[in-house]
């Protein structure tokens, strides 16, 4: 008889929910258990969490979610892995697939890529691992290929309430003067992701 670590699923499950969390309800139906159990198990990796003060992990609840955070003793840690040049800089590649995403959203891989002349998978997954962009939902038709849009931290990370308060692209113009103006936004966003 096989004897169920509901800590370690539960551990496993949000980790997996990452920041949108996980609800009571939530919880008990992925381990088929009732709320109250589920509740109890939560309890228990709470308490793990707590008696070991070498963690450096916890679970909060917000908005109704669990979730895991990191203990508030690491925040200049953390901080300082953010504010690391190495991980806030982004490539010129990253750069043009934001800008477009940012402009066209939302927007599959294919058209990112036919945009852009190039693969582009790569950037996909560099924004995607800072949180700029996120998937907002499927494609019609054959594939159902997943639709790109930016995020919160997006806005945020630029200082724009709403995407309203993007640059205006022009309506037409030659093309040398379409690079001239690409390459002077990558530069002033560049300088604002390094500020």
């Amino acid at each position: 008889m096989t004897i169920i670590n509901w800590t370690s699923i539960l551990e496993s499950l949000l980790f997996a929910a990452g920041d949108e969390g996980l609800t009571l309800k939530q919880i008990a139906e992925v381990l088929e258990i009732d709320e109250l159990e589920a509740n109890d198990v939560i309890e228990d990796l709470r308490q793990e969490y707590a008696a070991n003060e070498n963690r450096g992990i916890i679970i909060v609840q917000l908005a109704g979610t669990y979730q895991l955070a990191t203990k508030k003793e690491n925040a200049d840690y953390l901080k300082k892995l953010v504010d690391s040049p190495n991980t806030s800089t982004l490539s010129q590649a990253a750069l043009e697939t934001l800008a477009i995403i940012a402009y066209k959203q939302p927007i599959t891989r294919a058209e990112i890529e036919e945009i852009r002349g190039v693969k582009s998978e790569r950037p996909l997954h560099t924004l995607m691992a800072k949180a700029l962009i996120k998937e907002v939902g499927r494609a019609e038709g054959t594939g159902r290929a997943i639709l790109y849009g930016t995020t919160k931290e997006f806005l945020d990370y630029f200082g724009l309430k709403s995407l309203e308060e993007l640059p205006a692209l022009p309506d037409k113009v030659e093309d040398e003067y379409i690079q001239e103006e690409a390459d002077l936004f990558f530069e002033k966003f560049q300088e604002t992701i390094n500020s």
